[in-house]
């Protein structure tokens, strides 16, 4: 209608935005944006019924704050269908879940922001994995290993199948990369004496990086395929086909991003003398992922620590008690040690990294980003600074045999 017949609209493009966004408050983001949907109701033809969002409608609804001068905002009055979330979402979930979810064995980790389902056959599971989900909190499934087919996984067992296979080996200390016969990675793998040596006549620490992955873990592999996909946990959400997987959604003309699996194998730091380094240094996941133990190697040989020396190494971590009780429990065997950050700190996270660089007279480059290049494995002295000047703390979890690590994307993490 003409602005005359209009009081709420103005004369300026400043007054149609402000009252275009009051018309669109329906609900609103963090940083006060409108987002409701702008449809027209009408069609080329006169008839009712919605068509889709209208261009500039919609564009206005992307840039408008949503801050309406307290004279100027329209009476609305929706009774909205959607059902509010709880204001304080954490407190909800931790005082309220042992009621709603008695039937579910479970414990919180790391200050209570890793999930620990101690049930991986509980199929009732999913409904509190979504619960923290949907807080991009991750997730610890125990006990994946009890329904996998455990002679697969033996490094024996692949180094016998796949020997012959070429791929490329890391050495994690200097990132040299080569390619290389897989059955001299797998040699090693148990037995230090048999495991390449570095210049200085260290033994290296190499990781034989996503070999297979994708398809071609499918094609070459099909037994451990199929043994992996049976045993993955919450299938619900983890299953390629899973009703929770927004990928297995997608129509048949989407190129489906890779969802794996892939195979990730590195010897320990047990048999290094630097303890500082990792196999997998920080970065951060486009998608979310699951990264279940499926072996340990039990490292024999000169310089290797003694399983009381590694589990010496653990506890000397910023451990939860939780998994300080595990590690005392001979039935448990742990594999990998995980120092795992919200997304939200991962510019702090940046700036921080840089930081350093520049105190040890390294070049720091605009163009280079120290997480997405990988180039850093964060060792306990710069975790502790990372605590006392940016506020931002470590979540540290240990992985043992079968566990399963569920991470969202946008996690940062280091292994």
């Amino acid at each position: 209608p003409p602005a005359s017949q209009n009081n709420e609209q103005g004369s300026t493009l400043r007054d149609l935005l402000t009252t275009t966004a009051g018309k669109l408050r329906l609900g609103s983001t963090d940083a006060g944006i409108a987002f409701a949907p702008v449809y027209s109701t009408g069609t080329a033809s006169g008839k009712s019924g919605r068509t889709m969002p209208n261009i500039l409608d919609d564009i206005i609804a992307s840039v408008v704050e949503n801050k309406i001068p307290p004279n100027r905002a329209p009476k609305i009055n929706v009774k909205s269908e959607i059902k509010e979330e709880p204001k304080d979402d954490k407190k909800c979930i931790q005082d309220d879940c042992s009621k709603r979810y008695s039937d579910i064995q479970y414990s919180w980790i790391c200050d209570k922001h890793v999930l620990w389902l101690r049930d991986h056959k509980n199929s009732n599971n999913w409904k509190l994995f979504k619960e923290c989900w949907k807080q991009g909190r991750p997730v610890l499934v125990s006990g994946m290993h009890k329904k996998m087919n455990f002679s697969l996984w033996k490094a024996e067992s692949i180094s016998l199948d796949f020997g012959n296979q070429q791929a490329d080996i890391l050495n994690c200390k200097d990132s040299i990369i080569s390619n290389t016969n897989v059955k001299e990675f797998w040699d090693g793998f148990e037995d230090v004496s048999k495991r390449q040596k570095v210049k200085n006549g260290e033994t290296a620490l190499l990781k034989l990086k996503d070999w297979p992955s994708g398809e071609d873990f499918k094609a070459m592999m099909p037994a451990r395929y199929e043994d992996l996909l049976k045993s993955l946990p919450l299938p619900e959400y983890c299953s390629p086909e899973g009703k929770l997987n927004l990928a297995s959604h997608l129509p048949g003309f989407f190129v489906r991003p890779d969802l794996g699996p892939r195979l990730c194998s590195a010897y320990g730091v047990a048999a290094t003398k630097d303890h500082d380094i990792g196999t997998t240094n920080l970065h951060i996941e486009v998608s979310d992922v699951v990264n279940i133990l499926v072996y340990v190697g039990i490292a024999r040989g000169n310089g290797v620590l003694s399983k009381s020396g590694v589990l010496k190494k653990l506890e000397e971590e910023d451990l939860d008690d939780l998994l300080r009780k595990r590690l005392k429990d001979s039935s448990e065997l742990p594999g990998a040690l995980w120092h795992i950050y919200a997304g939200k700190d991962a510019d702090k996270i940046r700036e921080f990294l840089q930081k350093i660089a520049k105190e040890q007279g390294l070049e720091v480059l605009p163009e280079h980003d120290p997480i997405r290049d990988q180039s850093w494995y964060v060792n306990k002295k710069l975790r502790q600074r990372l605590f006392e000047e940016y506020g931002v703390k470590t979540c540290t979890v240990i992985q043992f045999l079968g566990d399963a690590i569920i991470l969202p994307a946008g996690a940062l993490h280091q292994v």
